[in-house]
C-alpha cells in the first residue's frame, strides 16, 4: 500500500515539473522503455515512469526531486544500446530526452554548432552539409541514434579511423548532476586547457555521472570529393596486410572496414546487392580529400590490393552504386537477425597487428559452442563486432553464449585489447571491467563516481558490477 502511495506522489511530481502529457506511468509503457536492444527483459527491473523533459531547468527539477526522495534516475536516448546502459536496473525515472531535439545553432565562421541531445545524428549530419560542414561520427544506426546516447557512449562508426569518434569533436557540454545543480564542461572555443577536462569526463559515462541537456560540437570542413570500394581477399592475412601497406604508404582512407565471408554471404540473402559470396573477407574502403588528388590516391590503394592478391575490386561509380555498397554494409545486424530470433553485437578493440588473431579466435569460440557469428568491424582502429545469432529462449544457446563471451573478452585482453571501442559497458560487460582495468585505476573510477553522485542515484549498476 505504502508503494502504491509513493509512486501515485512521483508521478503527480513528475507531472507538475513536465506536464501531463509528457509523463507515462501505464504498465505498457513501462514495460517497453524498461528495455533497450541488448534483448534482456526483466519483469522485476522495470520503471515507475517515463518522463520527456523539453527542457534543461525540468531535468534540474526532476533530479532534484530525485536526490531528495533517493529515486535512481536513467537517461534514455533511442534505445538501441546493446549493453544495458539505459535499463532501470534499480527501477526509478527514466528521463527519455527525444523531445529536446533541438539544433540550436550552427556556427560556419566557428564550425561549431550547438545541439540538445535529442538531434538525431543523421539529422544533424544533414543539417551542417548544407552549410558545406562535416560531422563525421557515424554510428551503424545513425538513422535513429541519438547525440546524447552517443556522447554518453563516445560512439564512433566507419569513419572514426580518419576523423576520430564523438569524443573528438564535443567541446563543451551542459549537464545536469545528480542534485540537479546545471554545470558548463568547456567553452566554445576549440582550445581550452582551463582546468581540468570535464568535458572528456562525462564522456562515454553513461549518464552515472550526469545528465547531459546540451552540447557543443566542433565540426570541420565537408570533403570535396570522395571514392567507395569493395575490394575482396581469398585470407585474412592478405586482407589485413593490404590495411597495413595503404597506411604504411601514406594514404589515411575515410573508411576502411573488415566484413567477413559469413557477414557477405548473410547479407547478400538478406539484401542482394552482387556481393561475391566466396571470398573470405572483404574491405570496404573509402577514401575523401580534394578532387585534384583523390585519383591518385585511388589508383594506389588499387595497387596496392592488387599486389596483396585481391580477388576482385568493385567501384562505386555513381552515388546510386555507393549508397548501395553503404546499405549493404549496414544492413550486417539486420541480416544477421534473419539467422535467428536473436542477435548479440559484441564490441572488442586489439591493436591492429592482431586483427587476425583475433578474428580467428572468435571464430574458434562460436564453433566451440555452436554459435553463428557473422564478423564485421573497423579493421584500421582494430574495433571488431561479432554479430551472434541465437535463441536466447533456448536454455543451452544462452548459456552457450555466457561462456563464449567471457572467452571472447579474455581473449581480447590477451591480445591487448579491450571490451568496448565504442558500445560502452551497461550492464552486460560490467563483471568484466575488473580483468580489463587495473585495480588502482578501477579505485578511482568509482571515486569519480562517488564524487559526482554521492547518492548511486544516476544509471546505477552501469560501468561497474555491483558490489
Amino acid at each position: 500500500m505504502l508503494k502504491t502511495i509513493f509512486k501515485s506522489n512521483l508521478i503527480k511530481t513528475l507531472e507538475k515539473v513536465a506536464g501531463e502529457e509528457n509523463v507515462l506511468s501505464s504498465r505498457e509503457a513501462l514495460y517497453v522503455y524498461s528495455t533497450d536492444s541488448t534483448n534482456i527483459i526483466d519483469a522485476e527491473e522495470q520503471a515507475q515512469a517515463v518522463v520527456f523533459p523539453i527542457s534543461t531547468q525540468q531535468v534540474s527539477e526532476i533530479m532534484k526531486y530525485a536526490y531528495k526522495k533517493n529515486i535512481s534516475v536513467i537517461p534514455r536516448s533511442a534505445g538501441t544500446s546493446v549493453c544495458g546502459a539505459c535499463l532501470p536496473k534499480k527501477g526509478g525515472i527514466i528521463l527519455d530526452f527525444s523531445k529536446m531535439n533541438r539544433i540550436i545553432e550552427i556556427n560556419k565562421d566557428n564550425l561549431l554548432c550547438k545541439v540538445e541531445p535529442g538531434v538525431i545524428v543523421e539529422d544533424l549530419q544533414k543539417a551542417v552539409e548544407k552549410y558545406d560542414l562535416f560531422y563525421p561520427p557515424d554510428p551503424s544506426n545513425l538513422k535513429v541514434s541519438m547525440i546524447g546516447g552517443s556522447i554518453g557512449l563516445s560512439s564512433g562508426g566507419p569513419h572514426t579511423f580518419k576523423y576520430g569518434s564523438t569524443k573528438d569533436f564535443i567541446i563543451d557540454l551542459e549537464v545536469v548532476l545528480s542534485d540537479g545543480t546545471i554545470i558548463h564542461t568547456g567553452c566554445e572555443c576549440s582550445k581550452n586547457v582551463t582546468g581540468y577536462n570535464l568535458t572528456q569526463l562525462f564522456i562515454g559515462s553513461e549518464g552515472t555521472l550526469g545528465l547531459i541537456t546540451q552540447a557543443v560540437i566542433r565540426l570541420i570542413p565537408k570533403p570535396e570529393a570522395k571514392k567507395v570500394m569493395l575490394a575482396y581477399f581469398d585470407t585474412l592475412e592478405d586482407t589485413s596486410k593490404t590495411v597495413n601497406d595503404i597506411i604504411s604508404n601514406l594514404i589515411t582512407p575515410s573508411v576502411i572496414d573488415l566484413i567477413d565471408k559469413n557477414t557477405i554471404q548473410t547479407i547478400e540473402s538478406f539484401y542482394p546487392s552482387g556481393l561475391l559470396t566466396d571470398k573470405e573477407a572483404a574491405l570496404l574502403i573509402e577514401i575523401d580529400g580534394f578532387m585534384s588528388n583523390l585519383d591518385e590516391q585511388y589508383q594506389k590503394v588499387i595497387e596496392i590490393c592488387k599486389n596483396n592478391n585481391s580477388a576482385y575490386i568493385q567501384t562505386a561509380q555513381t552515388k546510386e552504386e555507393e549508397e548501395k555498397i553503404w546499405i549493404s554494409r549496414r544492413s550486417s545486424f539486420g541480416a544477421t537477425a534473419k539467422l535467428a530470433p536473436n542477435v548479440v553485437t559484441e564490441d572488442v578493440v586489439v591493436p591492429r597487428e592482431n586483427i587476425v588473431k583475433l578474428v580467428k579466435g572468435i571464430r574458434q569460440i562460436c564453433d566451440k559452442y555452436k554459435l553463428k557469428t557473422c564478423i564485421m568491424g573497423h579493421i584500421g582502429d582494430g574495433n571488431i563486432h561479432p554479430n551472434i545469432a541465437l535463441d536466447l529462449r533456448n536454455k543451452i544457446e544462452k548459456e552457450n553464449f555466457l561462456k563464449a563471451k567471457a572467452e571472447l573478452f579474455e581473449l581480447a585482453i590477451s591480445l591487448k585489447g579491450t571490451l568496448s571501442g565504442e558500445h560502452g559497458i551497461g550492464c552486460e560487460k560490467s563483471e568484466f571491467i575488473s580483468k580489463a582495468v587495473e585495480p588502482d585505476t578501477l579505485k578511482l573510477m568509482k571515486q569519480i563516481k562517488k564524487l559526482f553522485d554521492p547518492k548511486n542515484i544516476l544509471n546505477p549498476n552501469k560501468i561497474f558490477s555491483e558490489d
